[in-house]
């Protein structure tokens, strides 16, 4: 194939032709590769860098000082942000173990959990989400902690991205690193320079050239979405609508600003006479103090009117809402759920825009899991195999890996009838399993029931009724589109009212 593309190449180069006299020619074209005096300045910042060199130090120093700022004053990107950690962390996750050994399942899952609430680790973790959309990556230090509560002395350091950098001059030619990380041959991180003080912390200036530590890959976890190949830190979530939040708040003051300036004049006098005319009783921009609730005569040919407030405008919530909807595009986020604001929206609506939503929600989950939580668990088992007598024997063993999931909270239904009748359906259809329906709603399956068995012995024993209810089935198409329609016109009512 080769030998033919080299006779190719210098047929062409001669001007040969095919057997029927066409010259061989090949070419393709694609109008967005050319270059327009119309298209000339759009493209003009459009760069052949690599990953790592387009998110160098400088440029995410920039984005992740601006992306915080609008955070801070923008009160649209602190409930965007907020909302979105609180979607995906919850209350935090839950450990299952799926050891063949209950009693050992059973208590590695409570003492976890006990450790889990001695670090605060739904806060943290929600930390970490709320970093990784606004400055684009966060990491966390594996330390030892005295002071915790239990008996394992785990603790997870949060620091913030500006912390992890490579300090001057300290790197031997023969290492490669991207901004405080080190990476071997293969690409793998093997280390992270932390500097021991925030940069923008006040006693910074006093750090010097050894004023930092060289932390092992397995102390370190650094949460952050990779976006291209080979990309090594994190860039804000929020980098490709912090323009449209400045424009957000800009347009915001700006109709403020001018509603404010109609307002401020009770009134205004005015003439109709020239410029140049002889002077009247009144003066052009004199102030004129009025009493309230009387009348005033005028000079002759002056006249009193108030200025006509223009803003804001009949587009004015029109335009919010388009800016707020692409702003959260960027977040897989329904515009309901940034706005805060379902006004406009019916029962199938919703579920639809949600359902986009959830599911990034989900992956934003299991990547916590993998990224994050399966960390911690290693790190806490290793640790806690050490302590004399606190796990069973069989599992006293560095490095073991016990299989295991996560659970989060489950996602509220809009009709919960509704959807019970459809989960009493997929249960006698075989279609789903109750861990599976448990587990939509964040819950063990095995726990619920013991508990469920629980309460019916104990009812029983009152004398109580232990009749379950049936849910009704899930209605037909027929019945699904009145309910939706029922539902429309009641937003569409409580909306013109």
């Amino acid at each position: 194939m080769f030998q033919w593309l080299r006779q190719l190449g210098a047929r062409k180069a001669k001007g040969a032709t095919t057997p029927r006299g066409r010259l061989l020619v090949v070419r393709g074209k694609y109008d967005a590769a050319q270059t327009t005096p119309e298209n000339r300045r759009h493209w003009a910042n459009a760069d052949h860098l690599s990953a790592d060199a387009a998110m160098g130090a400088d440029v995410r120093r920039v984005l992740r000082s601006r992306a915080r700022y609008e955070v801070a004053n923008n009160s649209y990107a602190k409930g965007i942000v907020l909302t979105l950690a609180n979607y995906v962390v919850g209350t935090g996750p839950r450990l299952q173990m799926l050891t063949e050994d209950a009693e050992a399942n059973r208590l590695i899952e409570q003492e976890f959990m006990r450790w889990a609430r001695a670090v605060s680790l739904a806060h943290k973790l929600r930390t970490m989400r709320i970093a990784q959309c606004e400055s684009g990556e966060c990491f966390g230090l594996l330390t030892s902690n005295p002071r915790i509560a239990a008996p394992v002395q785990l603790d997870l350091r949060l620091i913030e991205a500006d912390q992890v950098s490579t300090p001057f001059g300290v790197l031997p030619p023969e290492e490669r690193a991207v901004d405080g990380i080190v990476f071997d041959g293969f690409g793998n991180p093997i280390a992270y320079y932390v500097l021991r003080r925030h940069p923008g912390d006040q006693r910074a200036w006093r750090a010097g050239p050894d004023d930092y530590n060289l932390m092992p890959v397995e102390s370190v976890v650094h949460l952050f979405r990779a976006e291209r190949p080979a990309q090594s830190r994190g860039i804000p979530e929020v980098t490709s609508s912090l323009s449209l939040f400045a424009t957000l708040r800009r347009y915001t003051l700006a109709v403020l600003g001018a509603a404010e300036q109609a307002a401020l004049p009770s009134g205004v006098i005015y003439t109709d006479a020239p410029a140049d005319a002889e002077s009247a009783a009144v003066e052009p921009m004199d102030t004129v103090e009025m009493d309230r609730g009387t009348w005033m005569t005028m000079p002759y040919g002056w006249k009193i009117g108030q200025v006509k407030a223009e803003q804001p405008t009949t587009v004015y919530g029109d335009f919010k809402h388009e800016v707020i909807n692409e702003i959260a595009r960027c977040l897989n986020m329904p515009f309901n759920i940034a706005a805060g604001n379902s006004s406009g929206y019916n029962y199938a609506s919703g579920r639809l825009d949600h359902q986009a939503f959830f599911k990034a929600i989900r992956v934003d989950q299991n990547f916590l899991g993998d990224m994050v939580l399966d960390r911690l668990l290693k790190a806490w088992l290793d640790e806690a195999v050490l302590i004399e007598g606190y796990l069973p024997q069989w599992l006293r063993q560095l490095g073991i890996d016990l299989p295991h999931q996560w659970f989060w909270d489950g996602f509220e239904h809009v009709d919960p009838q509704k959807e019970a009748g459809a989960q009493a359906t997929r249960l006698q259809s075989n279609t789903t399993t109750l861990a599976a329906e448990y587990a939509k709603a964040g819950l063990d399956w095995e726990s619920e029931l013991h508990q469920r068995a629980r309460e019916l012995a104990l009812m029983r024993e009152l004398g109580l009724t232990t009749q379950t209810p049936t849910p009704q089935a899930a209605p037909n198409e027929a019945n699904r589109q009145e309910d939706e329609d029922d539902v429309t016109e009641d937003v569409d009512a409580r909306a013109l009212a």
